[in-house]
């Protein structure tokens, strides 16, 4: 074959150097897969940025009730705006690696002419150009896949394997997928009930501060001192609840768009070795594996 020349072949796509998680100096996760330790750091620094913000902010008037609802409402709302970053980060930094796994998909390791074939033969030239092409394709989706079909090609030379280890890479994929959003379930689980864990400490407050309204008697001034800690209360109970509903919300509506879109890739990497390999394989080389017919004695 001489449409392939992996000696002049310009690397394109390099993890190391492009994956953000490798470009902020933390070891990158598999694939899409995100460095918790990464997202933890900056999850605690956009929660002191958005706290000190609240802060600020607090001093104008049309500032001050809003960060009532983070600052003025008991502890839990520092809980919740802390893992709510954590999965803001989450999905931001997801999304970033997905766009980088998006790129193998325009790169092109097995040649356009009709008359090439896959077989055990070519199949070490088409390694060779993947090869010089990413710098391992084992930080890929799509090149980890093809390159686990191929070394099995070029090796034991069972061309009719190659269709069936694509699907089971494929499976295994989506597998890897759906277990990177996990953490990310866990926290929009778990938001909404430390607004209820604040529902349940602002009601007691309020309930408790009731007492002192019926102790007060007819005294007004002691009484309006005591309505204002039910009050206060209340406002607790309901805006923990209000904050942690809406974060909860705004991420799972967020983790539903970036699924798809990483659904919509692991689609189109098998609809690229369905185009690529798949297709490039025989009829004539599969012929070849299959075990002969033991001729039948005429008698």
């Amino acid at each position: 074959m001489t449409d392939i020349v992996p000696d002049k072949l310009v690397r394109i796509l390099d993890w190391r150097k492009n994956d953000f998680e490798q470009r902020m100096g933390f070891p990158g996760g598999k694939y899409t897969d995100v460095n918790n330790w990464l997202a933890v750091a900056l999850a605690l620094l956009l929660t002191a940025i958005f706290l000190g913000a609240m802060t600020y902010s607090g001093e104008s008037v049309r500032g001050a009730h809003i960060t009532q609802l983070f600052l003025d409402r008991g502890p839990t709302p520092y809980f919740m705006t802390f893992f709510s970053w954590w999965c803001i980060v989450i999905l931001v930094i997801k999304w970033r690696k997905l766009i980088f796994q998006q790129k193998a998909l325009d790169l092109t390791i097995v040649p356009h002419s009709h008359d090439f074939s896959l077989a055990p033969a070519t199949a070490k030239d088409v390694l060779d150009r993947m090869y010089g092409l990413v710098d391992d394709p084992k930080h890929f989706v799509l090149f980890s896949r093809i390159e686990r079909a191929l070394l099995n090609l070029h090796n034991i030379g069972m061309v009719s394997d190659v269709s069936e280890m694509l699907r089971a890479q494929a499976e295994n994929d989506e597998d890897q997928m759906e277990s990177s959003y996990g953490l990310l379930r866990g926290f929009i689980w778990g938001i909404p009930i430390l607004g209820f864990i604040g529902t349940v400490m602002g009601l007691s407050q309020a309930i408790g501060r009731f007492g002192n309204v019926l102790s007060a008697g007819d005294v007004v001034d002691s009484l309006k001192t005591s309505l204002q800690g039910v009050t206060s209360g209340l406002a607790v109970a309901f805006d923990t609840t209000f904050v942690a509903l809406v974060a909860a919300m705004s991420i799972q509506l967020a983790l539903t768009a970036l699924k798809k879109k990483e659904e919509n890739f692991l689609d189109d990497c098998k609809d690229y070795c369905h185009r690529h390999i798949i297709s490039k394989l025989r009829l004539s080389h599969l012929l070849e594996t299959e075990p002969e017919a033991p001729e039948k004695s005429i008698t």
